[in-house]
């Protein structure tokens, strides 16, 4: 639902981000029957980018594949994600700082695709990727912060605050034994879970050298 740490100014660039994607998205909705070719126009395709390499067209595919999105479900869980932790580390980055992280997370979330399945012709798309830099970010920077979580049991519902360590440690190991899963299962490979790995990596091994030195907060 939300984590327990306050936003230290507007976060705009997350903000614009968010508004971004949806525009993107609804665009999509109204191109109807022609939606399917706007993405196949706009999406990374593993074995085009190794047949073809880095040329201009191939590096605006990895921008515009980030903003593209294929249902409901999957553009606004990822947009909620998003919102929950994007604002904060923002703040710590500072509005531009946090639009380059965001993007070069993005693009070595692709790349890991990439590597991951680099004869694959399935158009990959969503802006999972950089999200999953955000949240690896967002681990480094916030570990004891909560995340007030919602929890369906039977038929009672329960908000409780998960340690942030604990919702995003989890969050990255289903995403490494999914990804282990696609390699050997055609079932499990719907989803990019290689660029979700890549991307968590990426953004906890850059954030230090985007992120302002901060006083440490112990947030309960």
């Amino acid at each position: 639902m939300r984590d327990n740490i306050p936003s230290r100014s507007f976060p705009v660039v997350n903000v614009l981000l968010i508004l971004v994607n949806l525009i993107v998205f609804v665009y999509g909705v109204m191109l109807g029957r022609y939606y399917n070719d706007f993405i196949f126009a706009n999406s990374v395709i593993p074995a085009q980018l190794v047949a073809v390499g880095f040329t201009g067209e191939q590096l605006a595919r990895l921008t515009t594949a980030m903003f593209l999105h294929g249902g409901w479900l999957h553009v606004l869980s990822n947009m909620l994600y998003l919102w929950i932790f994007g604002d904060n580390v923002e703040g710590r980055m500072g509005h531009f700082k946090y639009l380059l992280f965001y993007l070069l997370t993005g693009y070595l979330a692709t790349i890991t695709h990439v590597f991951s399945s680099p004869f694959s012709e399935v158009p990959l798309i969503g802006a999972s990727g950089a999200i999953a830099g955000v949240l690896g970010a967002y681990l480094i920077l916030y570990p004891r912060a909560k995340v007030l979580t919602l929890i369906f049991i039977f038929v009672f519902i329960q908000v409780v605050p998960i340690p942030a360590v604990i919702f995003l440690g989890v969050w990255f190991i289903i995403q490494i034994l999914s990804g282990a899963a696609s390699l050997t299962s055609q079932a499990a490979q719907g989803v990019a879970f290689w660029a979700h790995t890549g991307g968590f990596v990426a953004g906890m091994l850059l954030v230090k050298l985007f992120a302002r030195r901060d006083e440490y907060i112990n947030y309960q």
